[in-house]
C-alpha cells in the first residue's frame, strides 16, 4: 500500500508537483566560509566571523535557525529567540572557527533533527535555548588555551549548572505543508526549568540579498497586509502572502528592515539606509526603534515576548502562501496533524517490518538528519575570482590561489551536505554515501544528487570531481560508481525495476573521472596509485597531500585498492548495461582488464610493480619509494591495510548470461595473461556454488587480514571496525627522517596533533564509512564463498562464523552505538559518560549523528551534527537490523 508521502514523491517524479521545491534547506551557517573570504590570503575564517554574520549581508548563502527557503533561496524562513541575557539575538548557530578549536572548529549549541519527509511536507527539529546569557568569549577563550591532549570546552561545560537545574527552553521548530506552496510553522518554547523564563520569539522571512551583487537587480520589498500579516510581490516567485500569530492570541510587532550589510558598525563606510541587516538586532536588544521601519522592506521578523512559567509552553505559528487566505489558521491545527500521521504512516511503511522500535527510532532520526542536511548551495568560482560589479575587485592573489583551476564550477542548487554547520559545502566522497542512504527513502534524490557531480559545471574539464570547497583540487577516493550502483540495486529492489537511462548517463561521467585517476594518479605507469590524504586526514605518519623531499614517492595501499574498486563498480555497471546494449560489453572488458593489471601491480610480480603486500606480516601496507629505486614499507596497521577488501565482485553463473562478446574476450585475456592471477583471486576458477570471484585478495590472504581486522586487541571494536589497530597503543609507529621522528600511536577519541588542520582523526575511532564498505565487502565475499569459508569472531573466541554473519555483527556493533542498552539503564554510548544527558528524559532519546565515534567506547567524536555519511546506519539497519 502507497503512502501519501509516496503519492507525493511519485507525482513529483512524474513531474506533476513541486513538492521538492520549499524546505529545510537554509545553512545552520554560512560565515567563515571559503564563499564568503574575499581576501588575498585565503583566511576564511577570519575575513568573516561569527561577530560579523548579524551585520554583514552574505554573498552566496544565508543562515539562520531551523530555517525553510526555496530551492533556489529567492526566500528564508526562519526563527531568532532571546531570552533578555544574551548580549545578541540568537539567529544562527554559535561554534568555534579551526584556529579557534584545540581539536578543530565545533559548533557549540545543543540541537536535534527529530523527523521529516522526503517531500519537506512534514519537518521538525528542536533547539535548547539556555535561561542564563550564552558564553561567547567564555567558549572563545578556554578552547583557546587547551592544548590537544586536552577535551574540548563544550557549552554543558561552561553552563554545567544551570542545565542540570534544567534552565533552558526546548524550542521545537516544524513545519508542515498544505500544498507545495502554502507553508505552516508553529514555534514551540517549553520553559523545562524551575523558574518562570522571560523569552521572545521572532519568526523572520527575507530575501536573499542579489542586488548588492548585480547592476540593475530588484530589490524586493516586503509589506505590511494588515494586522499581523505581511504581502510580497516579487519577479523570482511572484506574490506570497506571511501571517504570524501568538498562541496567546496577544498581538504580534511586526519589524522591517534591509537585508543589507551595517558598514558603519563593521568600521567600513556610511550606510545607504538607516535600516540593515542587523535593525531587528537593535531593536529588541537595544531598544532602538529607529533601526526597524514599520511598513516595508527586505527583512521581517515578527516579535512576540513571553514570560513563560516553569514547566510552561507558548506557540507561535506562521502561514507563508502564495494566496491570500481570509483564515489563515483555521485549518492549522489540522494540517498538523495530517502531515505528522503521513510522516508516521511513510516510515510505517518504508522501515523494514523486520526492526524493533529502538532500531526504528534511531532510523528515523537518521533519516530525519540527512533531510535537514540538504541545504541550498551557490558559488560561481569565476565570479568569485573576478569579483563583482558593483563591489571592489578582488585581490589579483587570489588569480594564483584556492580553486583557480575550477572556473567552470558553478553550483546552485540544493544539496546533500555532510553537515548543515560544520560543513556548509559538500564533499564528493560524503555525497556518494549520502545518496546510498537517501535512496532508501528517496531514490530520486539519490540518482540526482550522483549524476550533478559529472554536469559540467560541477566536474573539471580534466574528469576530476570537486573535492570540497577549501580544495577542488584535493581527490577524495572514488567511491561514486560503486554508490552508484548501490543506489541502482536498492531502487530495483524496492520497486523491481532498475533506472538504465540513470546508470548510462552515470557511467559516462565516471568513465572520464576514471581517466582523470589513471592520467594523473599513477604518477610511475605502473598501476599503482597515490590520491594524497584520500579523505583520512591524519591516518599516516606525516601529511600525504605533501610531496616528499629528495623524489621519494608514496605509493598508497589504499589509493590503488580504491581504484581496483572503482573497476569492479565500472565492470558490474557496464555488464548490467550490456545486457540491453551490447556496445558496453567492450567497456566492461576494458574494466575487467584493468582491474588485473592493478591486482597484479600490488604484489610486485615480476619486478614489475611495487610490493604493497607484506609477505612475512601477512599485511597490505603504503610504501615509499626511495630515489634510489629502493621501496620503504610504513608498517601502519591503519584502515589503509584494509582497504584492499572493498575490490570484490562475485558473479553468479548468470551474471554474464548473454555476454557472449564479453566471456569469449576475458577468456581468451586469462589465457594469454595468466601472470596477472598470481596472487589475486582465482576468477577462472568457479565456487563452491559456481560463481567466480573477482578480488585483490586470495582466500589465504582474506583470512589472514580479516585474522587481524577481527581482533579485540587490534581492530575491531564493540562498536565497529577502528581505523587504527588498538596494537598501537603500545606499540607506537615510529618513522625516522630528515633529522625528524614521525609518530602513529592509536588514539581512539580526538587527535593529539594539528596534522591536516586537526579536525577529525583517523587514528583509532570508528568511522561510518568505511565501515559500511567492510560490511559490504563481507557480504559480498560470502556470496562467493557461502559457508565454505568461516573464521574466527572474534579472533581468539574459538567461535566460527561465516561472512555474513560476521558482516551482520559489525553491523549490530555500529547500531548500537545508538540504541539503549536495557541492560544498563536505557543508556547509549554515543552519549558518553555524560550522565545527565544519558539519563535526563528531555535529552535521552534525542539522537547526535557524530562524524566519528570513540574507538574504545563508542562516544560521539568530532562534528555532533554529520548526518550525511553517519546516516548509513539507515543502510545497515535496512541490510542487517533486526537480526540480533
Amino acid at each position: 500500500m502507497s503512502s501519501a508521502e509516496q503519492t507525493r514523491l511519485d507525482q513529483c517524479n512524474a513531474g506533476e508537483g513541486e513538492w521538492r521545491r520549499w524546505g529545510s534547506f537554509l545553512s545552520d551557517r554560512a560565515w567563515g566560509t571559503v564563499r564568503e573570504d574575499y581576501s588575498a590570503d585565503g583566511d576564511a575564517w577570519n575575513y568573516f566571523p561569527h561577530d560579523h554574520a548579524r551585520s554583514r549581508a552574505y554573498r552566496w548563502n544565508e543562515d539562520g535557525l531551523g530555517g525553510f527557503c526555496d530551492d533556489k533561496q529567492h526566500l528564508c524562513l526562519a526563527v531568532a529567540l532571546w531570552n533578555e541575557k544574551d548580549p545578541i539575538l540568537k539567529e544562527r548557530m554559535f561554534g568555534l572557527s579551526n584556529p579557534q578549536g584545540n581539536h578543530g572548529e565545533d559548533v557549540k549549541e545543543y540541537y536535534f533533527f527529530l523527523d521529516g519527509t522526503p517531500t519537506h511536507s512534514y519537518m521538525r527539529m528542536l533547539y535548547k535555548y539556555p535561561h542564563a546569557a550564552y558564553p561567547y568569549d567564555d567558549l572563545v577563550k578556554v578552547n583557546g588555551e587547551r592544548n590537544q591532549l586536552q577535551p574540548e570546552y563544550e557549552l554543558f561545560d561552561a553552563l554545567e549548572a544551570d542545565f542540570r537545574a534544567n534552565r533552558y527552553f526546548d524550542v521545537t521548530i516544524e513545519y508542515a505543508k498544505a500544498s507545495p506552496e502554502d507553508i505552516l510553522c508553529r514555534i514551540t518554547a517549553v520553559n523545562r526549568g524551575p523558574d518562570a523564563a522571560p523569552l521572545h520569539i521572532l519568526p523572520h522571512l527575507w530575501y536573499r540579498n542579489r542586488w548588492s551583487w548585480e547592476v540593475g537587480a530588484e530589490r524586493p520589498a516586503i509589506r505590511v497586509a494588515g494586522p499581523m500579516a505581511a504581502y510580497t510581490d516579487a519577479k523570482v516567485l511572484g506574490e506570497r502572502w506571511w501571517y504570524v500569530r501568538s498562541g496567546d492570541s496577544r498581538p504580534v510587532d511586526l519589524f522591517f528592515t534591509e537585508n543589507e550589510t551595517n558598514f558603519e558598525h563593521l568600521g567600513e563606510g556610511s550606510n545607504r539606509s538607516p535600516y540593515v541587516k542587523d535593525g531587528v538586532n537593535e531593536r529588541v536588544v537595544h531598544g532602538n526603534a529607529a533601526a526597524v521601519h514599520d511598513r516595508q522592506g527586505s527583512k521581517l521578523a515578527g516579535h512576540i515576548r513571553f514570560d513563560i512559567p516553569a514547566g510552561g509552553t507558548s506557540t507561535v505559528e506562521v502561514r507563508f502562501r502564495a494566496e491570500p487566505h481570509a483564515a489563515p489558521f483555521g485549518d492549522f491545527d489540522q494540517i498538523f496533524t495530517t502531515r505528522r500521521s503521513e510522516a508516521d504512516e511513510f516510515y510505517q511503511t518504508t522501515l523494514p517490518a523486520k526492526l524493533g522500535p529502538d532500531e526504528r527510532a534511531v532510523a528515523r532520526q537518521a533519516c530525519a538528519g540527512l533531510l535537514w542536511s540538504k541545504q541550498f548551495y551557490h558559488f560561481d568560482v569565476f565570479r568569485w575570482l573576478t569579483g563583482d560589479e558593483p563591489q571592489p575587485t578582488p585581490p589579483a592573489e587570489r588569480w594564483h590561489g584556492r580553486n583557480h583551476r575550477w572556473k567552470e564550477l558553478h553550483n546552485a542548487e540544493v544539496i546533500l551536505m555532510p553537515d548543515t554547520w560544520e560543513y556548509p559545502w559538500y564533499a564528493s566522497w560524503d555525497l556518494a554515501f549520502h545518496c546510498i542512504a537517501m535512496a532508501r527513502i528517496d531514490p530520486w534524490v539519490a540518482k540526482n544528487q550522483l549524476l550533478r557531480m559529472g554536469y559540467e559545471w560541477y566536474q573539471h574539464a580534466n574528469g576530476q570531481f570537486p573535492a570540497y570547497e577549501w580544495d577542488f583540487d584535493d581527490v577524495n577516493p572514488p567511491v561514486s560508481a560503486f554508490a552508484s550502483w548501490r543506489v541502482y540495486q536498492i531502487e530495483k529492489e524496492t520497486t523491481g525495476h532498475g533506472d538504465l537511462e540513470f546508470l548510462k548517463e552515470i557511467f559516462q561521467n565516471e568513465m572520464l573521472n576514471f581517466a582523470f585517476w589513471v592520467n594523473r594518479k599513477d604518477s610511475g605507469g605502473r598501476d599503482i596509485f597515490g590520491g594524497g590524504f584520500l579523505g583520512m586526514d591524519n591516518i599516516g605518519c606525516f601529511n600525504r597531500d605533501t610531496p616528499l623531499p629528495n623524489g621519494e614517492v608514496l605509493e598508497q595501499s589504499d589509493g590503488t585498492s580504491w581504484m581496483a574498486q572503482y573497476c569492479i563498480a565500472m565492470l558490474t555497471i557496464a555488464a548490467e548495461l550490456a545486457k540491453y546494449d551490447p556496445f558496453y560489453q567492450n567497456m566492461a572488458l576494458k574494466y575487467f582488464e584493468h582491474f588485473l593489471y592493478i591486482a597484479h601491480a600490488m604484489t610486485n610480480m615480476d619486478g614489475q610493480g611495487i610490493d604493497l603486500w607484506d609477505a612475512e606480516d601477512r599485511f597490505f601496507y603504503d610504501v615509499v619509494l626511495m630515489s634510489d629505486g629502493t621501496t620503504h614499507a610504513l608498517k601502519i596497521h591503519s584502515m589503509v591495510s584494509l582497504v584492499p577488501l572493498f575490490a570484490v565482485l562475485t558473479a553468479e553463473p548468470d551474471r554474464f548470461k548473454g555476454l557472449d562478446l564479453f566471456v569469449e574476450r576475458a577468456g581468451w585475456f586469462l589465457k594469454h595473461r595468466p601472470d596477472l592471477l598470481r596472487n589475486v583471486a582465482p576468477v577462472a576458477i568457479p565456487g563452491p556454488n559456481n560463481s567466480r570471484l573477482m578480488a585483490i585478495l586470495t582466500r589465504e590472504r582474506l583470512t589472514a587480514i580479516l585474522h587481524r581486522m577481527l581482533d579485540p586487541a587490534g581492530f575491531l571494536s564493540d562498536y565497529g571496525v577502528r581505523s587504527l589497530s588498538k596494537y598501537h597503543l603500545d606499540h607506537p609507529y615510529v618513522l625516522k627522517a630528515e633529522g625528524r621522528e614521525f609518530v602513529v600511536k592509536y588514539l581512539p577519541a580526538e587527535s593529539d596533533s594539528r596534522l591536516f588542520g586537526g579536525n577529525s582523526n583517523w587514528r583509532g575511532p570508528i568511522w561510518f564509512p568505511v565501515n559500511y564498505m567492510i560490511v559490504r565487502a563481507l557480504h559480498e565475499f560470502w556470496r562467493h564463498f557461502g559457508d565454505d569459508l568461516k573464521v574466527e569472531f572474534p579472533t581468539g573466541s574459538g567461535v566460527m562464523k561465516n561472512l555474513d554473519e560476521v558482516a551482520s555483527e559489525l553491523s549490530a556493533r555500529l547500531a548500537q552505538i545508538f540504541l539503549p542498552d536495557r541492560s544498563h539503564g536505557g543508556r547509549r554510548p554515543v552519549w558518553g559518560d555524560n550522565e545527565y544527558f544519558q539519563t535526563d528524559p528531555n535529552w535521552r532519546d534525542h539522537i547526535p549523528f557524530h562524524e566519528y565515534f570513540n574507538g574504545d567506547t563508542g562516544a560521539g567524536v568530532g562534528a555532533s551534527h554529520q548526518t550525511g555519511w553517519t546516516a548509513l546506519i539507515v543502510a545497515l539497519l535496512f541490510e542487517y537490523g533486526g537480526r540480533q
